[in-house]
């Protein structure tokens, strides 16, 4: 069940910090020879609890990055953070990738590699401790990093969830 917290927050209010993850030339072989295209990998974040991903792709690399920007302020959502980290413990799988997503105290800062550090520290988490599965592939890595965070309750919430269930079990 999606987090009802977890709305598209206004994009226009938030001060949004941009982080490229990834850059990827393909090449499609022609008659005269290679073209060439990009696809990059943007993740946006506010630092306080909003992040999104996009992926843009174009034949020009600043064209691409800004058709991901885009896509990334489309895509925001809003992650629960609890004195910076996640209120509890959860597993982002997205293909072949697994990301496990760990709180930690205090002073630990972020333990993680670089796709998933990307959306964490533009997420807001200040401390954090994870561990990837399967595949680096950044795309997978980053969606997989997003599945986790996509599904963190807060124990107000769970609190809820669990007296609506009361009320219709009576």
């Amino acid at each position: 069940m999606a987090n009802p917290n977890q709305g598209k927050p206004n994009t226009s209010e938030l001060e949004l910090n941009e982080r490229i993850v990834y850059i990827n030339r393909v090449a499609k072989v022609v008659k005269g020879g290679r073209r060439f295209s990009f696809s990059v990998i943007v993740v946006v974040g506010d630092g306080q609890g909003h992040v999104g991903v996009g992926l843009g792709k174009a034949r020009e690399v600043p064209e691409a990055i800004r058709k991901a920007g885009e896509s990334a302020r489309k895509n925001m959502f809003t992650v629960p953070v609890f004195n910076g980290t996640f209120p509890h413990e959860a597993i982002g799988k997205f293909g072949a990738a697994k990301v496990l997503l760990k709180p930690a105290s205090d002073g630990t800062g972020i333990i993680a590699g670089g796709a998933t550090r990307s959306v964490l520290e533009l997420a807001g988490v200040r401390n954090a401790l994870t561990k990837s599965h399967g595949t680096t592939n950044p795309h997978n890595m980053v969606r997989a990093t997003l599945n986790g965070l996509r599904f963190m309750r807060t124990a107000e919430e769970v609190m809820k969830n669990r007296e609506t269930d009361e009320r219709a079990a009576l």
